[in-house]
């Protein structure tokens, strides 16, 4: 299936503030887990459709207390968005918790090995600012998700299999 971003659960219904996105990908959780911690992973989908973030922009120190920094740029108009947070718990290849130093959202991202090289990626932000809570800005957040998942099938597909399968909604 051409342009599908594979298996997903979407948003989920949270209290005002909170946000949370499931995807599975078919991939290994450690595989997964070094794409969310590794800056040559994370150029490639980090953002969303229409942005892009420079390598040289991404700085990933994944330990509590070390620093998570990415410069997004629009692709079309060449506007800069940065995000500087600082990490507070780091639990490979299950766990990554970080808080945004400029807004104070905290983003919890939890791996579960689901088995058959399939990891579900969960993710749970709270102290969500008002911007970040428009549809626009959880559509951009979604097809970020998208980009990884498809991202990571490049990663595990045998030669000749270009698409992510499988979509759960």
């Amino acid at each position: 299936m051409t342009g599908d971003p594979g298996p997903r659960t979407g948003k989920v219904a949270t209290p005002a503030g909170e946000l949370e996105f499931s995807r599975v990908l078919q991939a290994p959780i450690a595989l997964v887990y070094r794409c969310l911690t590794d800056p040559q992973h994370l150029t490639h989908f980090w953002g969303p459709t229409g942005m892009s973030t420079p390598i040289e922009t991404i700085v990933v120190d994944p330990r509590p207390g070390g620093a998570f920094q990415t410069t997004m740029v629009n692709d079309t108009d060449g506007t800069r968005y940065r995000m500087r947070a600082v990490f507070d718990e780091v639990t490979a290849p299950h766990r990554l918790v970080w808080t945004d130093l400029d807004t104070g959202m905290v983003t919890t991202t939890v791996l579960t090995d689901l088995g058959e090289n399939r990891t579900q990626v969960h993710i749970h932000q709270t102290h969500v600012p008002p911007p970040a809570m428009a549809p626009g800005a959880q559509a951009g957040f979604g097809s970020s998700l998208d980009r990884f998942t498809a991202y990571a099938h490049t990663l595990t597909a045998p030669t000749g299999d270009p698409t992510p399968s499988g979509r759960t909604e």
